[in-house]
């Protein structure tokens, strides 16, 4: 799940970074409202994280932009603007979420986990498709009832993969998924960590499409 965060201080955003890419997020940053509009025409993240005292602009214009060009894109406001009035204009302006500075990790983190269900074919935190059971608040896999021990990629990629049954994910997309801009991305990334997942799972759990890229069917 691919987010951007707009926000423009320095430490704030080092730590929710850091924070969200343990939670198993793919994570990039914006430090301007300019720059932030830029990324979202380009490349639209799944979801943003807007802050609206930016440097340039206000965060409500940021909104607008989005909604004006009509970019798919989930928004969750971040700000210290704590008021009734401004949470109003903030959802009226087309936000899906508001949370008021300072907050709380934990809350923050269930409020992507409503968010990203509404972006994807699961709509509560567990997933279950045959004998495997992913829980997406406690990040647990479970295969017949016994753990598995997965890293934070693998489990971001089989969450990618089991959240869209059906639906064949090319390597871009998951690249997308699963790193940030400024990660180093091998070529063989993607099709590494598949190596290594389908040693883990049932046989065909995952298959190839070939030439287009992978796919999780309904068991």
């Amino acid at each position: 799940m691919q987010i951007l965060l707009v926000e423009d201080d320095n430490l704030l955003a080092e730590g929710m970074m850091n924070a969200l890419k343990r939670a198993g997020f793919a994570v990039n940053l914006s430090r301007t409202g300019k720059a932030a509009c830029t990324y979202l025409q380009a490349e639209p993240p799944d979801i943003l994280l807007l802050d609206l005292g930016l440097p340039d602009m206000d965060g409500l214009d940021v909104l607008k932009f989005i909604r004006d060009k009509k970019l798919q894109v989930q928004v969750l406001i971040l700000t210290a603007r704590d008021s009734t009035n401004a949470k109003v204009l903030g959802l009226d302006a087309g936000a899906d979420d508001y949370l008021t500075k300072p907050f709380a990790l934990d809350e923050l983190l269930a409020r992507l986990r409503v968010l990203e269900r509404r972006l994807g074919t699961a709509n509560t935190a567990m997933i279950h498709v045959g004998p495997l059971s992913l829980n997406t608040t406690q990040h647990l896999v479970l295969l017949n009832g016994d753990a598995l021990v997965l890293s934070r990629r693998e489990y971001m990629l089989l969450k990618a993969l089991v959240e869209n049954l059906g639906i064949i994910q090319t390597r871009e997309s998951l690249e997308a998924k699963l790193y940030s801009w400024n990660d180093e991305v091998a070529s063989n990334a993607i099709e590494v960590h598949i190596h290594n997942l389908r040693k883990k799972l049932p046989l065909n759990f995952i298959r190839t499409i070939r030439g287009v890229g992978y796919v999780v069917s309904r068991q």
